[in-house]
C-alpha cells in the first residue's frame, strides 16, 4: 500500500461499488481479513457481507462503507470523502432553484404587473436528472395483518380441536338405533 487510495466516484451507485472493489484490491486483504481489520477499528463487518456488498451493483448502506474502508486502512479525510460520495449519490444531486421571472411593466399601467402561472415560464427539469421513485407503502401493515390472520387462525383452530363449536348434549344409545 505504497500508492495512494483509489478516490471515490460519485456518479451512480455501480460506479460507487467499482470504486470498493478497486479499494479492496490496493488493499490486498481477503474478506477474512476486512472482518478482522473492520473489527480492530471498531466496527462490524462480516466477510459475507463484505462480498455480498461488492457483488452487488447497490449502494451499500453508510455504515458497511464506513467499516469498509475503515478496514482497508483508509483513515481521516479519505474516508470523509468515501462517506460524502456515497451520501451525495443516495441523495441525488442537489436541486437548482427556479430563477424568478421578471415581468416589464407597461408604462401606462395603473396596476404593478403581476406574474401569473399562465404569463410565466414553467420550471423545466434538466435534463439529466431521473424522476423521483414512486413512494411505496410501508411494509408494516401488510405484516401486522398477516400476524393477525395467522393469530386468528390459530385460535380457531384451537378451539375447534378443544370442542368449543359441538353441541354439549351427548348422544345417548338406543337399543332401537343399534338395531339393523
Amino acid at each position: 500500500m505504497t500508492t495512494a487510495p483509489p478516490t471515490p466516484p460519485d456518479t451512480d451507485p455501480a460506479a460507487f461499488v467499482a470504486g470498493l472493489r478497486r479499494l479492496k484490491a490496493w488493499s490486498g486483504l481477503s474478506y477474512r481479513r476486512l472482518e478482522r481489520a473492520a473489527a480492530e477499528a471498531g466496527h462490524s463487518l462480516p466477510y459475507s457481507t463484505a462480498a455480498s456488498m461488492l457483488g452487488r451493483e447497490r449502494l451499500p448502506r453508510e455504515e458497511l462503507v464506513a467499516a469498509f474502508v475503515a478496514a482497508c486502512g483508509v483513515r481521516g479525510a479519505e474516508a470523509e470523502a468515501w462517506l460524502d460520495a456515497r451520501t451525495d449519490i443516495a441523495c441525488g444531486p442537489p436541486a437548482s432553484m427556479p430563477v424568478p421571472v421578471a415581468v416589464p411593466v407597461p408604462e401606462d399601467a395603473t396596476e404593478p404587473a403581476v406574474a401569473t402561472p399562465a404569463s410565466a415560464p414553467a420550471f423545466v427539469a434538466p435534463s439529466n436528472t431521473s424522476p423521483a421513485p414512486a413512494r411505496t407503502r410501508p411494509r408494516r401493515p401488510r405484516w401486522t395483518l398477516v400476524a393477525a390472520a395467522t393469530l386468528v387462525t390459530a385460535l380457531l383452530g384451537g378451539m375447534t380441536a378443544s370442542g368449543v363449536f359441538t353441541d354439549d348434549e351427548e348422544v345417548h344409545e338406543n337399543r332401537t338405533s343399534v338395531r339393523l
